[in-house]
């Protein structure tokens, strides 16, 4: 497990290139941009379901 550990942390060190600075400024608000979107998705598609399924019970249940 230790040997592991430290060629993991060998490579990392020697044979990964990182982005600069502002590269991952701008990867991350597009992610940040990305996951607003989802999250609004989702909410619209949790809310259609929701008001669907009411009326489905209020229509054909009771």
């Amino acid at each position: 497990m230790l040997t592991y550990i430290k060629e993991s942390y060998e490579e990392l060190k020697n044979n990964v290139t990182w982005p600069t600075r502002a590269e991952s400024s701008n990867l991350m608000v597009i992610v940040a941009v990305f996951s607003v979107l989802f999250a609004l998705a989702t909410w619209g598609i949790d809310t259609l379901f929701s008001k669907v399924i009411k009326l489905y019970f209020e229509k054909f249940v009771n």
